[in-house]
């Protein structure tokens, strides 16, 4: 065999297309039952909330004013003088803390399902990318209010990017320099940079999405359910209508729950009111200032350990999961769900004891 011949079939094999037939997939799609059946929901909460997050995003958009000087005041005009204001803004900040939490699930049950093994590599860097920029989504998006902490926090991430230029030799260096200086926009957070957060936030990054997430899809639509376990499972149901009819149950009961928590609990009722003032940059900066939650995995040990370190560990880590499809290729399942739940249990501390841990070792 040619290696032209070769190429061909390496992508004949992970993308085949004709067998994209949407009603004969309906009809024969079959779905593996087993103890980890409940992971091949997480993927569809997830997109779920990337929905909600576009619905009440365009909503938003007609109060919002993307200018340092109007930009917190448009948030608490909406928040208490426009009918149901408060509501669909409440609803928009939990449901993006959703979509992450519900992506980093998914992450973890398609790495402990193997969901990566030939011909699913693509399947797998898609999911990768696509939870990527979900982070970069509430990156971005954290910096819009313009108040104290979103401002303050924002500092950080982009100066933490720009010190990875330091580590880096020769013209690699300036690639953090010019990523910082292009998303910031001059030489601090002001304006620019808030303007360019919101294109990114509004535009760029949901067309990334629904290009990946077409990708990603239609992979996993061409490929089916994977296997989920080592040995594979002898009772399957139908993916239309049995799979569909729980996964919609599913929706309903986590909307119904997202519903109340907007209406009853203010997501910034977890933080002190100083943090949630306009910014005001000849002010002092308030004490307490982090991150979302979903960056509390990076930002204690940024905290704890030498900047190097952590960069070196990020990258290989990054490294090894991009590669998980070939590095992993002949690990068993139940090796993989370990690892997983090791992962698992790293995420629930860092982001549940933290503080407290910080606190331990460097009082």
């Amino acid at each position: 065999m040619t290696t032209n011949e070769k190429i061909v079939n390496f992508f004949k094999d992970r993308f085949p297309l004709e067998k994209f037939f949407i009603l004969d997939l309906l009809a024969h799609k079959e779905v593996p039952v087993h103890k980890l059946t409940f992971g091949y929901y997480t993927g569809g909460l997830t997109l779920l909330f990337f929905m909600i997050q576009v619905v009440t995003g365009i909503i938003l958009l007609f109060y919002y004013e993307p200018t340092i000087s109007d930009a917190n005041l448009s948030v608490e005009y909406l928040a208490n003088f426009i009918k149901g204001g408060f509501f669909i803004h409440n609803l928009h900040t939990w449901s993006s803390s959703l979509m992450i939490f519900f992506g980093i699930t998914h992450f973890l049950m398609t790495f402990a399902m193997k969901s990566f093994e030939k011909p699913r590599e693509f399947t797998w860097i898609t999911g990768l990318l696509l939870l990527g920029i979900t982070f970069t989504l509430g990156f971005t998006g954290y910096l819009l209010p313009w108040n104290q902490i979103a401002v303050n926090a924002t500092k950080v991430g982009l100066q933490s990017v720009q010190s990875v230029g330091q580590l880096l030799p020769g013209p690699l260096a300036q690639i953090p320099k010019t990523i910082v200086s292009t998303f910031q926009g001059g030489d601090e957070v002001g304006q620019p940079t808030l303007s360019r957060f919101y294109v990114l936030h509004i535009a760029f990054l949901p067309l990334a999405v629904l290009i990946l997430i077409s990708v990603h899809l239609l992979l996993v639509q061409l490929h089916g359910m994977s296997q989920g376990v080592d040995k594979p499972s002898l009772k399957v149901e139908k993916f239309f209508p049995e799979f569909i009819l729980k996964d919609l149950m599913a929706w309903t009961l986590v909307v119904g729950g997202v519903l109340v928590l907007a209406l009853c609990l203010p997501f910034e009722a977890f933080l002190p009111y100083p943090l949630l003032e306009p910014f005001n940059a000849l002010g002092p900066t308030p004490g307490g200032i982090k991150p979302e939650w979903y960056f509390y995995f990076v930002y204690y040990p940024l905290e704890l350990l030498p900047f190097p370190v952590l960069v070196v560990l990020s990258m290989i880590i990054i490294g090894i999961l991009v590669l998980s499809p070939w590095i992993f290729r002949k690990t068993s399942r139940k090796i993989l769900t370990i690892i997983a739940a090791i992962m698992a249990s790293y995420l629930f501390i860092i982001t549940v004891f933290g503080q407290q841990i910080y606190s331990y070792l460097k009082p």
